[in-house]
């Protein structure tokens, strides 16, 4: 398995602050990654590094093919309606061989198809985060980074939304790297995971492994192995 995403003994620093450690991680083509941890553990300062927006101090990352991000707060164009969000995120694709075409997404999240016209920012926290999902998805990528998918939204809304990422993952072999602090909805979605602590990766492996772990239940799952 190839890999699309690679990070090599990144550091990463706010002026005297480090806030990645010499992280290492990879995401296999197809694959479905995890990486947890607390507020504060470096998580979406890792989002932006791959995202090209912070640049390590040291150490490498590679990302191969087309990677779309879904960012914390989801971030969408309140003032624009929800079908300009979508195409915004085709943006780069231009207008030929259908690259600003909403209608898959609406195939995909079809729970967006009634509120087309109506401004995103009008909208609920779930169907905001469909936006934003439905948005990096026009970018066509091969990687998906969703940074903080279950913020503030109910439980089914989140059943939801990985209902239709795991769908993606298996029709269209999509890799994602899911970041989150819910590390019950982390590992039973993803076959494998980290667990980033103060800007290091503390433990990774098997999800099934980490969800085993006295380590992993007592600070992230209540305590129960």
């Amino acid at each position: 398995m190839s890999d699309v995403i690679e990070v090599h003994d990144v550091v990463v620093r706010y002026g005297s602050a480090t806030a990645l450690d010499g992280v290492s991680l990879h995401v296999g083509a197809g694959e479905m990654v995890a990486l947890i941890g607390p507020n504060g553990a470096g998580k979406s300062t890792l989002v932006n590094t791959l995202a090209g927006i912070l640049a390590p101090a040291a150490g490498r990352v590679r990302v191969t093919g087309r990677l779309a991000i879904v960012p914390e707060g989801r971030e969408v164009f309140g003032d624009l309606s929800v079908d300009d969000n979508l195409r915004l995120g085709g943006w780069r694709n231009g207008r030929r061989n259908g690259g600003r075409d909403t209608a898959p997404i609406y195939q995909l999240l079809p729970d967006l198809v009634r509120v087309r016209r109506q401004r995103a920012g009008l909208l609920s926290g779930g169907q905001q985060q469909m936006v934003a999902v439905g948005r990096a998805l026009m970018a066509r990528p091969d990687v998906l980074v969703l940074d903080e998918l279950s913020l503030g939204l109910a439980p089914l809304v989140v059943a939801e939304l990985v209902a239709h990422l795991r769908q993606l993952n298996a029709e269209r072999g999509i890799a994602i790297l899911l970041i989150e602090q819910n590390a019950r909805l982390a590992l039973s979605m993803c076959s494998r995971a980290y667990v980033l602590e103060a800007g290091r990766v503390v433990l990774d492996g098997p999800s099934a492994h980490l969800a085993g772990s006295q380590r992993v239940a007592a600070a992230y799952l209540g305590g129960i192995a």
